[in-house]
């Protein structure tokens, strides 16, 4: 059976830039197939504006298949959109009703300014991430499979936290703006392997004082940032970061 196409109304955030008043703008795209992505559709309306001389509306993209975690947007006030587990670029139409209204707004974080309409500017978590984010232990050729042992268990939920793609929805979904997911799992996913502790103590240390720098509100475990994290992240990764840091605090 055919699927018939929708109108989508939408109240968009615009912004001209960081220092500029945003508001609401309504629009309305006619012809929105179901089956095209969230993107997909602002990219038409881009195209209705740029034919009516108006600024085309400014959004971050990249990739467009769930990876580079740039997408991101609220969607009727939640990160990324109704679907769990899904990216704003992976989002679809078919998850919305033919005359729906949909508002659409940037992340709200002090850590995360607005740089133009759905535009913010997440170089916060690329400084913490330079604090302790990495190894510079030399591991020569690569070692026999067997040579360092790594229960499954650990290999496991250290491959489940490096998922993490450092979108920053935690953060616009957490009432305290807190960035403890995103730490969480970085640290998660270097302490459960060997190769990470010799550095254990310092990584803990300076990521978490960065994201305080960073203006990152304190965790105090909503579970929000868990409910719309695109990779489904577990909150386990801030419970651990927690014992890491007071490891190091009486290491």
């Amino acid at each position: 059976m055919e699927k018939k196409n929708m109108t989508i109304h939408l109240k968009i955030w615009r912004q001209k830039d960081s220092l500029a008043k945003g508001r609401f703008v309504s629009y309305t795209v006619d012809d929105v197939n179901p089956d095209m992505s969230f993107l997909e559709m602002l990219d038409i309306l881009n195209e209705k504006l740029i034919r009516q001389n108006e600024e085309p509306l400014e959004f971050d993209n990249d990739c467009r298949e769930g990876i580079c975690g740039m997408c991101g947007v609220v969607i009727n006030g939640t990160a990324h959109g109704p679907r769990r587990g899904t990216t704003t670029c992976e989002l679809r139409m078919r998850e919305f009703r033919d005359g729906d209204t949909i508002v659409v707004e940037p992340w709200r974080a002090k850590g995360f300014p607005v740089l133009k309409d759905l535009v913010v500017d997440r170089s916060a978590f690329d400084r913490i991430i330079s604090k302790g984010g990495y190894i510079t232990i030399r591991t020569g050729s690569a070692p026999e499979a067997s040579a360092i042992h790594v229960p499954k268990e650990n290999a496991d939920l250290a491959m489940d936290y490096a998922a993490c793609i450092g979108c920053g929805a935690c953060v616009a979904a957490c009432p305290n703006a807190s960035a403890a997911l995103f730490v969480g799992a970085k640290i998660s996913q270097f302490a459960l392997l060997p190769q990470g502790h010799p550095e254990a103590i310092r990584r803990v240390e300076r990521m978490t004082a960065q994201m305080d720098t960073e203006k990152f509100g304190a965790c105090s475990n909503h579970g929000e940032c868990e409910a719309v994290c695109p990779k489904k992240i577990s909150i386990t990764a801030i419970a651990r970061m927690r014992r890491e840091y007071w490891k190091a605090l009486v290491a």
